[in-house]
């Protein structure tokens, strides 16, 4: 077997759970798709023997694209909120190479259109510098830069800033978790779904109300219940603060897309929340910011899309080289 034989695996790699799939023709999108949880699996490699074996006919792919929610260096991989780390090389396929996350995500943006997209405020996203983030089990950040040749994704742990705060409840919620113990408040600390737990707890503090310690599932679920409401309210609003930064950050005049495991289920909350007025709010800035598109992404895999494009391309440069 050679590299660049067909199939391919791609893989979508979180914090909490795995995604596989297979490529089985040139510009194919994913099939065989399963999602593993990565806490039934000691090690990568144990996940991916395990889908090979009972989701894809033991097949042995050619070559291997995987995106990781984590720090990317050459071959070697850790995963920032699992136990995961180790070289691509153990997984023993001829060709195989890793892409953080949310550069496979960046990947995938010219390839989604009509239905995997939904507009969150703003004009439509254009040709140019396109930026990508999204609150998962952290906060992923990432960017795609237009080349002659075609686009060039840009990988980065933006997710790690310090967190962006405004508006005076916002300073209290920072000084809340500074006294529960979080010595550097950073965006992915709020911004994902732990974060929506633990600015849940945060804001009762702030209220000084009791509260029952909720999933963040349970607390996007609960829309009667005045603090659950006032947690989605306030995460919206940093949600835009904090994307506003990367849009100019990166001069992402392309669009600013949205994606990851939280927002999919609050898509009309986050629609009529305080998002976009935050995303534009920058005093210097806000018409620049208002001509810049925000789109959710609501395809089902976009990760594994943007793993499967990423090879196509490698591809395609071998054949013609």
């Amino acid at each position: 077997m050679s590299a660049f034989d067909l199939p391919w695996l791609v893989a979508d790699i979180g914090g909490t759970n795995a995604r596989f799939g297979l490529v089985t023709s040139l510009g194919a999108p994913p099939s065989h798709v399963a999602v593993l949880a990565g806490a039934d699996y000691a090690t990568l490699p144990e996940a991916v023997a395990a889908y090979l074996a009972e989701h894809a006919g033991g097949v042995r792919p050619g070559a291997a694209c995987l995106a990781l929610a984590g720090p990317v260096d050459g071959d070697d991989y850790r995963l920032t909120n699992s136990v995961w780390a180790g070289s691509v090389r153990e997984l023993g396929i001829p060709y195989a190479r890793l892409l953080n996350d949310f550069e496979a995500l960046a990947v995938s943006l010219p390839h989604l259109e009509g239905g995997d997209l939904v507009s969150l405020g703003g004009p439509a996203p254009a040709h140019g510098v396109k930026a990508v983030l999204g609150p998962g089990t952290g906060l992923g950040v990432g960017g795609l830069v237009p080349v002659e040749d075609g686009w060039t994704p840009i990988p980065g742990e933006g997710g790690h800033v310090t967190v962006p705060v405004v508006e005076p409840r916002e300073f209290e919620v920072v000084r809340a978790l500074r006294e529960q113990g979080l010595a550097h408040v950073v965006a992915e600390h709020v911004l994902s779904g732990p974060g929506l737990v633990r600015l849940h707890r945060a804001l009762a503090l702030v209220n000084g109300v009791g509260a029952p310690d909720l999933s963040a599932s349970d607390i996007v679920a609960r829309v009667d219940d005045s603090l659950c409401a006032e947690t989605v309210e306030v995460f919206c609003g940093m949600l835009g603060g904090f994307a506003g930064n990367v849009a100019l950050t990166l001069g992402a005049r392309g669009g600013v897309y949205l994606a990851g495991g939280v927002l999919p289920r609050i898509v009309e909350r986050v629609r009529t929340s305080g998002f976009r007025t935050r995303f534009e709010s920058n005093p210097d800035m806000a018409a620049y910011l208002a001509g810049i598109g925000t789109v959710l992404i609501v395809a089902p895999q976009p990760g594994m899309t943007g793993a499967a494009a990423w090879l196509s391309r490698r591809a395609r440069r071998e054949l013609v080289g």
